[in-house]
């Protein structure tokens, strides 16, 4: 069994050969040897470019086949993949690539009217001084498509055969990539996996999927984020599955993908189902062809379950729970109960031991961890134990066959539309706000998101803000999905004796 990534893409060139690999939005198609071909080009230019061994490339792109191309061609070069959140602001961008140390970069060069280039050198220019965050050790950017034709041309004679050497030399144990995930602390923590476990999570995710290289899966989880990646384009890599990727969620555009590429696997969270049952188009839509849906990260109504099933003609629906640092963790299998598949996330998935501490705490373990931390010695031994525990900062409880149930968050993190927010994050950005003396951030339910946040906000004296306000500065400096919704201003914030925001008494407000 092929335990590296370059392995795996050479294994699927040989054994899929023609078979389709990855179709773009304007239908363009690649067959899995044409797949391989490509990616050993990309990785011959970044020979030529310089890169060396270990060395850690960026991608700040939506999920498309350049994206597919700019990762497998990465680390088949030998290098280490650091995957950028195109939702992240020219800031937050600068702090993960500029950490990372990344020495080259793939960059979408015109993606939602964005200029994502300009924003990240604006950034740079603006914190140079403050931050002393800089894109100094970036040797190359290649902005996608704009600058793509010409850097994959720029390989020399005898790029192609050191990149394959290259190929070869990957080890099991090299850091395949570096997902960054925001902290309680509000400041970002890189989870560094190997090839070696980032390929045993995508195979446990497919073996329990039962994925074939008759599926056609359509990707909307963002490549950026471990689900997307890992359950999604290395999953499809090992079964032979085709990869259809969606750079931008929209309902109606998704039922046509559906219909007109005949997919079989199309996970996501609940949102993303009640979006497709009710759009206005559905019924002149063939969805006959879907079989498999797996949703999670916010809770999944019996009655939702069901209507999929139904309506939507899905043969199984399951539920799963992960991580950043685990990927998947559980997963409900085919054959599920409507009701455990509602009411649990499955069970212990992927080579995982699964328990629950005394205070309630999920804890994990197993072969497919995370390595630890970019960086971060200290927060690594608080996540991981002296026995190789992770400690989740999710509450749970298991039923005598195994199934968890979330029933909490030990921290205050909560997921707005399948990402995760982590207040603290959100309220050192309020703190910036000329005016703010206080503020606190808990999640709220939503019908559609799961949860959406609510800020509370204490004003300095004499400081006048309203809402907008304080919601346009946010956004200025967010993600929209990290923005709160809703702000309510107060005269102060409810504390216990040593001065921490007692947020238990804001929720059990609502």
């Amino acid at each position: 069994m092929e335990l590296t990534i370059p392995a795996v893409v050479a294994r699927a060139a040989r054994e899929f050969g023609e078979a389709t690999a990855l179709v773009g939005a304007d239908g363009s198609r690649l067959g899995y040897r044409a797949l391989g071909e490509q990616v050993e080009g990309v990785a011959a230019a970044l020979v030529t470019a310089g890169l060396a061994a270990g060395d850690r490339v960026a991608v700040w792109g939506p999920n498309d086949p350049y994206w597919v191309l700019a990762a497998l061609g990465t680390l088949t070069a030998g290098g280490t993949l650091v995957p950028v959140s195109t939702r992240f602001t020219g800031p937050e961008a600068l702090d993960v690539i500029g950490r990372s140390g990344a020495r080259a970069l793939f960059v979408a060069g015109d993606f939602l009217g964005v200029d994502r280039l300009g924003a990240l050198r604006a950034a740079a220019s603006a914190s140079a001084s403050a931050s002393g965050v800089s894109l100094d050790r970036l040797g190359l950017v290649v902005r996608m498509p704009q600058d793509w034709d010409a850097f994959a041309r720029a390989s020399v004679p005898g790029s192609l055969v050191q990149a394959r050497r290259r190929a070869a030399e990957v080890r099991p144990g090299d850091v395949s990539d570096i997902m960054f995930t925001s902290g309680t602390t509000g400041r970002s923590k890189g989870a560094m996996t190997s090839h070696e476990r980032t390929l045993g999570v995508a195979r446990a995710w497919a073996q329990c999927a039962g994925l074939t290289p008759c599926d056609r899966y359509l990707v909307v989880n963002p490549f950026f984020h471990t689900f997307g990646f890992k359950a999604g384009l290395i999953a499809c890599l090992v079964s032979g599955a085709a990869l259809v990727p969606q750079a931008i969620f929209d309902p109606g555009e998704a039922l046509r993908v559906v219909a007109a590429e005949r997919i079989t696997v199309l996970p996501g969270p609940p949102a993303l189902y009640v979006s497709i049952l009710d759009h206005p188009a559905r019924g002149a839509h063939d969805l006959s062809s879907l079989r498999l849906a797996v949703t999670g990260a916010a809770d999944v109504p019996v009655a939702l379950v069901e209507r999929m099933r139904r309506e939507l003609g899905f043969d199984t629906v399951l539920t799963a729970y992960g991580l950043t640092e685990a990927v998947v963790a559980t997963m409900c299998r085919p054959g599920d109960a409507p009701e455990v598949v509602s009411g649990t996330s499955g069970r212990a998935a992927a080579g995982f031991e699964l328990r629950i501490g005394g205070d309630g705490e999920i804890l994990l373990r197993g072969p497919n961890l995370m390595l630890g931390y970019l960086d971060d010695p200290a927060a690594t031994a608080a996540a991981i134990d002296a026995d190789g525990w992770l400690h989740t900062g999710d509450a749970g409880r298991l039923d005598e066959a195994g199934y968890l149930t979330i029933t909490g968050r030990i921290k205050d993190m909560y997921i707005c539309g399948g990402f995760n927010v982590y207040p603290a994050e959100v309220e050192q950005v309020l703190a910036r706000l000329d005016g703010v003396a206080d503020s606190a951030v808990i999640g709220t339910p939503d019908p559609r998101l799961g949860e959406v946040g609510k800020a509370y906000v204490v004003t300095r004296p004499g400081h006048v803000l309203a809402a907008a306000d304080v919601l346009a500065f946010c956004r200025e400096r967010l993600a929209g999905y990290k923005v709160p919704r809703v702000v309510e201003f107060r005269d102060a914030l409810p504390r216990n004796p040593s001065g921490k925001v007692l947020k238990r008494v804001l929720r059990e407000e609502l």
